[in-house]
């Protein structure tokens, strides 16, 4: 199980029952994809988002694991995908801390997901407690 979190604090899966979740590298390349349900993408940090902004119309949400806190090129893919103009919720999924909780908000991603036993050791109270206000970044960005 997991525990999505969002600004919020946390919160119950928002993901449709009937909604369907693809690796990227399934997506059928320069084809419509043939899927009436809510699409979910999983998108591996290594990857180009530039790859994925030509299915922006059709993914509904886009999922990025993070293996490890240590790692922060997901926080550098979420901003990348949003300045790219992907408008969908960006999950981030896997070892987020609370400490990096901010850092996530600010370049756009809407909601992370954890494990239960990190939800155990962060109860809903410690995310919350993490300031949401946008800083002076938020600025600039809007101003581009």
């Amino acid at each position: 199980m997991t525990q999505i979190i969002d600004s919020t604090g946390f919160i119950a899966e928002t993901w449709p029952e009937d909604g369907v979740t693809l690796d990227f590298d399934n997506l059928w390349t320069g084809q419509d994809l043939p899927i009436e349900q809510p699409l979910a993408v999983r998108f591996e940090i290594g990857m180009e988002p530039e790859n994925l902004s030509p299915w922006f119309h059709k993914v509904a949400m886009v999922i990025l694991p993070f293996g490890t806190s240590a790692d922060g090129r997901g926080f550098s893919l979420a901003r990348k995908l949003r300045q790219l103009g992907y408008t969908g919720v960006i999950r981030a999924e896997g070892h987020i801390l609370v400490d990096q909780f901010r850092a996530a908000l600010r370049v756009g991603i809407d909601q992370v997901a954890i494990s239960d036993e990190q939800a155990t050791r962060n109860p809903a109270h410690q995310w919350l407690a993490v300031n949401h206000a946008p800083g002076y970044q938020a600025a600039l960005f809007a101003a581009e």
